[in-house]
């Protein structure tokens, strides 16, 4: 643990619990209609009837928040903007356990009936749609559209000296002509008027149908590429808390994360590289239902639960 600074043990094992329990929370969003907690052997009639969603991006988004409101849990001024909206089962998973979707919405609880309401009603008529959406809380514009996440952080800080805004780009986001024509902003909007932007990329590897141009690039000519639009990269290779709470640490006044997770990350490992729904026979194949109870099984949320949802909260 050592050079971690600020970070102490005792948050480490937070941020590293919080992680698990909104993973967990991702995929019973995904799958599960009843059993949301496990308390009888998952059976067909626990999966919802059609199942659809974004598993892939979901880890990587869910080691970011937490490191990021782990970091800057003491700054009022601190946001966070995603851009791969599509992950919004990790999305709603922590604006559930921070307790911002109940402020809208009375029903999401931080319990065991919060739990069933969120899960039941994802991607479920009349419930939560499957990407962030205008209902989502702190939600400008719609993800099932990418691209403009880093011009939209910009937007924020802009004529706001006092305020800190991270944003997650996915790498095929990144691709887009949007996304990259935003990178110019920070020489625009770099003056002291205005607030410090964090650009994260999301290094999965993969987007919805193959690898990303920048997972096939190498790191000197990533580094090179981020450099020449005014930026210091700095590296994030895996999702150990340790290493990404090491890397906030850093001083640098342009600093441009990358955040190298697989794509799928912590999901069954034939599945690994699936952008949307693995295991999709789970309904109707008895081993692929056991590969999801043991999946689930695998996050400990049962330990979670007894200690106590508040403890890896950050309300």
């Amino acid at each position: 643990m050592s050079g971690l600074g600020n970070s102490s043990i005792e948050s480490i094992e937070k941020i590293k619990a919080r992680i698990r329990a909104c993973d967990y929370l991702s995929v019973a969003q995904l799958f599960l209609k009843n059993n949301f907690l496990l308390e009888k052997p998952l059976g067909f009639d626990d999966i919802k009837p059609r199942l659809l969603g974004h598993w892939g991006t979901c880890h990587g988004i869910n080691v970011a928040y937490a490191n990021l409101k782990a970091f800057f849990k003491d700054d009022k001024n601190f946001s966070f903007v995603l851009g791969p909206g599509h992950g919004f089962p990790a999305l709603q998973a922590n604006l559930f356990l921070d307790k911002e979707l109940l402020e809208i919405d009375a029903k999401a609880t931080l319990d065991e009936s919060g739990i069933a309401y969120i899960c039941h009603n994802f991607s479920w008529p009349d419930g939560f749609p499957s990407h962030a959406s205008p209902f989502t809380p702190g939600t400008i514009t719609e993800g099932g559209e990418l691209g403009y996440a880093l011009a939209n952080a910009y937007g924020v800080a802009l004529g706001h000296p006092e305020k800190t805004i991270a944003v997650l780009i996915g790498d095929g986001e990144l691709e887009t002509a949007t996304a990259l024509a935003s990178l110019n902003l920070k020489s625009l909007l770099s003056g002291s008027k205005n607030g410090k932007v964090i650009p994260i990329l999301h290094l999965n590897g993969y987007k919805i149908s193959a690898p990303s141009i920048y997972a096939r690039k190498s790191e000197r000519e990533l580094n090179e590429l981020i450099r020449g639009f005014g930026y210091e990269p700095i590296l994030i290779d895996g999702d150990e808390p340790e290493k990404f709470q090491i890397a906030l640490e850093r001083e640098s006044k342009n600093p441009f994360f990358i955040l190298k997770t697989e794509k799928g990350a912590t999901g069954p490992n034939r599945y690994q590289m699936s952008h949307q729904i693995p295991l999709k026979k789970v309904k109707e194949d008895k081993e692929e239902l056991a590969t999801l109870e043991d999946w689930l099984k695998s996050y400990r949320f049962n330990k979670i639960i007894e200690n106590g949802l508040e403890g890896v909260s950050y309300a």
